[in-house]
């Protein structure tokens, strides 16, 4: 794996194309600090309920503390010239949607990862190799629905917001299998998932960063990864929390990919109410910009 990491590394260093970069960058050490604290705060909080108990003063404290650094972190950011995260950067709506809509994405994929391969070896007992061909529908729309997005990247909004539904609908009917389930039927909606996924992710990250003026390219891929990867630990959180309230996966495995499914169809329509044009959202970011950066700086 390393040495294909770093052929693409370099592929990457090759080929990438070039934006204009901002003269406003900088390390925000402090930042970085109260983000990550608030995070690992409530997804601590989020995993260990069920250990602890909801209404234990442990798990109090810890989701207050999450709430108080991200509150911190937001008026550190809102206060400094070089913030990590410009939270004035959510003015706009398209970004604002699309960065749900790629967490919320992640965190229905993770939630299935987190289940998927154990379902197969455990409830239907076939054997690690057996498990790693029968993931595979999996890769399938992911590798194939993309190109077809491609063709209807005009319209982002409905095209977002099938892929998502069906992210929703697919962990729905995956939340139906037990041992009894032919395993055709199970790749069935695994595939329904695959495909909703190739066909709202490109869309997404091109909202993400399209959305920014071009010299903050870099904030926006940034953004859209922070966002997956924040997904996909609340989705394994949430299913990992749901599944040690339950003796076994054979019954903790429907409620938890029931409820994340519900999670997900509810988030997807506040993603598609919230997505706005492209090119209004990026003149309203840029003027937004030009209004902060013109204001003398405060530094915390």
């Amino acid at each position: 794996m390393v040495p294909l990491a770093a052929l693409l590394a370099l592929a990457v260093t090759l080929t990438a194309p070039r934006t204009e970069r901002s003269t406003h960058s900088n390390l925000d050490p402090t930042g970085t600090a109260l983000l990550t604290t608030g995070l690992v705060a409530i997804l601590f909080g989020i995993i260990e309920g069920p250990a602890y108990g909801w209404t234990s003063p442990r798990l109090i404290t810890a989701f207050a503390a999450g709430a108080v650094l991200i509150a911190a972190f937001t008026a550190h950011a809102l206060r400094s010239r070089t913030p990590l995260l410009d939270p004035r950067v959510f003015t706009s709506p398209t970004l604002r949607a699309a960065t749900l809509g790629t967490a919320t994405g992640f965190f229905g994929l993770f939630s299935l990862f987190y289940v998927n391969s154990q379902y197969l070896q455990e409830i239907k007992g076939y054997g690690a190799a057996v498990t790693g061909v029968a993931i595979v529908p999996l890769t399938i729309g992911m590798a194939l629905v993309p190109k077809l997005a491609v063709r209807w990247s005009h319209r982002p909004r409905p095209v977002i917001g099938t892929g998502l539904a069906l992210i929703g609908l697919g962990l729905l009917g995956a939340s139906t299998a037990d041992a009894g389930t032919p395993y055709w039927t199970y790749a069935c909606w695994l595939l329904v998932i695959s495909a909703g996924t190739g066909l709202s992710m490109p869309a997404l990250t091109v909202g993400v960063v399209t959305s920014l003026p071009p010299h903050r390219t870099g904030l926006g891929s940034g953004l859209g990864t922070s966002a997956r990867e924040l997904g996909a630990a609340l989705g394994v959180a949430v299913t990992g929390t749901i599944l040690a309230a339950h003796p076994d996966l054979a019954h903790g495995m429907a409620p938890a990919l029931r409820t994340v499914a519900l999670i997900v169809l509810a988030a997807t329509a506040i993603v598609i109410i919230g997505h706005r044009d492209r090119k209004t959202t990026t003149r309203t970011i840029a003027s937004d910009e030009k209004r902060v950066l013109s204001r003398p700086a405060r530094h915390s």
